[in-house]
């Protein structure tokens, strides 16, 4: 926690991304990145991810881990405060896209962002 300035800290509403069809950025729940806390998470599209953050000399690099669907994986970012209320920043996955990001400032969702699912779970699910 102490890795990440005081600012940056807390719950962040992503909402745009410059290559993802921002349509669809809500479909696991709102978008939404924390930064700072003891259980940071990454929630959007279809990936739900745990964030690990650092402060830089422009703001925040950080990485991630997690799933796409069930499908595991990683990526990094960064991000800087262009106001007090808004960060700009990119996310990158791990040999994959990656886009800049436009997140607002907001509270915590009320229910917990879960975690990323098994990817055994994907073969463990019944077929009909």
């Amino acid at each position: 926690m102490a890795d990440v300035p005081k600012e940056y800290r807390g719950w962040w509403r992503i909402v745009h991304t410059e290559t993802w069809v921002d349509d669809y950025l809500d479909d696991l729940g709102p978008a939404l990145l924390s930064l700072g806390g003891e259980d940071d998470r990454l929630r959007m599209h279809c990936l739900l991810a745990y964030v690990d953050a650092r402060e830089t000399r422009n703001g925040i690099a950080f990485s991630w881990r997690g799933a796409w669907e069930f499908d595991p994986h990683s990526g990094t970012g960064t991000a800087r405060l262009v106001r007090e209320d808004r960060l700009e920043g990119t996310i990158r996955i791990r040999q994959g896209d990656s886009s800049t990001f436009v997140a607002d400032r907001t509270v915590a969702p009320d229910v917990p962002i879960p975690d990323p699912p098994d990817p055994r779970d994907k073969w463990r699910r019944r077929r009909w």
